[in-house]
């Protein structure tokens, strides 16, 4: 874009120096923009952030929140490949800011602000907290009124039926998906959203009785689409639905090796769910919980849950040794989740502790799930065993329980162990 860099001029005034401003903050939000949908994310997010900066320096909000809103959603996709900066919690609090600037505005339920309440919306589905996911969508849906443009209603649709999924309405899901894979088509540079959309379309027609329909389709694919993972990962579902563990072991080899390509990390945990579902279905008790412990590891850093329900994996996890996981928290909350008992939802009516939890507390209170003694999870945190009885016994006091199963329970209350796990 030429006018990111205009040549010198001998003298501007200062209506030209404000409208070159105005423009170079238009142009880092267009560019960052097509790189966030092109998957271009490095440069997306320093475009991005540049024009944020420079709109609010020159004083134009509404560019601003044009920038912040878009600066996040990829994320929703990378997930792990990003820094550690780049956490679910880094992005959710950019769409809040975004959010916030705008309703200050009085854009809340414009279309610029869109991009920040649907990757809320996504984040919170994604973390399993369902029903703040739907107030979310809801919200977007009220601010695409006026859009009709295929782009941001792709993840309306995709979101929408990611969410119907983790719930288990399989037919709405199928829906959803259907019409988030026929916009991804008609997107220039969305062959990656295309697949997802294709993948989950057909592993939730698998899944509703349907896996020769699902497996035709799959056979319609081109080369290229098919040997992505995520429609490697629709292939080993049809093949589970079809009673074939082998086949679908085979169809996630590639996923789990690296050789695949794919969109992003919810794309190997799911891989590795379908590989555990496969090794149980073998008999190969071993291979499961390993597959399993894979899942678990990958989806810690960000405590992700979708992928859990939506590959039906509530036995493949109850059946994993709680001694044999170093997961035990994100174990606890994933199957409260699947169970129908969501931590989220008891949240509303939970009354936060009168003292705050301290961090090193928290690293021990973390462990509580699990079946680790006090000798165990001292040496897992490399502190002493008198350091774990101290906090152990200001975690009592804080939380008033008298007992360790009493404090998982409250701590669930009240969200602290899904926090991200301090490292």
């Amino acid at each position: 874009m030429w006018f990111l860099a205009a040549p010198a001029q001998e003298r501007q005034s200062d209506e030209d120096i404000a409208l070159d401003s105005d423009l170079r903050a238009v142009a880092l939000m267009n560019l960052g923009t097509a790189e966030a949908w092109s998957l271009g994310l490095p440069d997306a997010v320093r475009h991005l952030k540049e024009g944020a900066a420079l709109a609010r320096e020159i004083g134009r909000p509404y560019l601003e929140v044009g920038c912040l809103a878009q600066l996040s959603f990829a994320h929703i996709f990378h997930g792990a490949d990003l820094p550690d900066s780049d956490s679910f919690a880094t992005t959710q609090q950019r769409c809040r800011e975004a959010i916030e600037l705008a309703e200050r505005y009085g854009w809340g339920s414009e279309p610029v602000i869109a991009p920040a309440l649907m990757t809320l919306a996504g984040s919170m589905v994604l973390l399993g907290e369902f029903d703040e996911g739907e107030r979310w969508l809801l919200r977007t849906e009220q601010a695409l009124q006026t859009d009709t443009g295929p782009d941001i209603r792709l993840l309306l649709h995709q979101t929408a039926g990611m969410l119907h999924a983790g719930r288990g309405r399989l037919p709405a899901a199928l829906e959803e998906f259907g019409t988030a894979g026929h916009l991804a088509s008609q997107l220039a540079g969305s062959q990656a959203l295309a697949s997802q959309m294709t993948g989950w379309r057909l592993a939730t027609q698998a899944r509703l009785g349907s896996p020769r329909e699902a497996r035709a389709a799959l056979a319609a694919l081109d080369d290229e689409r098919a040997g992505s993972g995520e429609i490697r990962n629709a292939r080993a579902v049809i093949c589970l639905v079809e009673g074939d563990p082998a086949g679908a072991l085979d169809a996630v080899h590639d996923v789990l090796s690296g050789k695949a390509p794919v969109l992003g990390y919810v794309t190997l945990v799911e891989a590795h769910l379908l590989a555990g579902l496969a090794h149980r279905a073998i008999g190969d008790r071993q291979a499961a919980n390993h597959a399993a412990e894979r899942a678990l590891a990958l989806a810690e850093s960000d405590r992700l849950v979708l992928p859990f329900a939506m590959t039906g994996s509530q036995q493949l996890l109850e059946e994993l040794p709680g001694h044999q996981t170093a997961h035990g928290a994100l174990l606890a909350d994933i199957l409260d989740i699947l169970r129908g008992s969501s931590p989220a939802a008891k949240e509303q009516s939970a009354q936060p502790p009168a003292e705050e939890i301290s961090p090193g507390e928290l690293r021990v209170l973390r462990y509580l799930p699990t079946n680790l003694s006090r000798p165990e999870i001292a040496g897992e945190l490399s502190v002493s065993l008198n350091t774990v009885d101290t906090h152990l016994r200001s975690i009592y006091s804080k939380l008033q329980v008298r007992d360790r199963s009493s404090a998982v329970r409250r701590a669930r209350e009240l969200r602290l162990l899904a926090a991200r796990r301090s490292r």
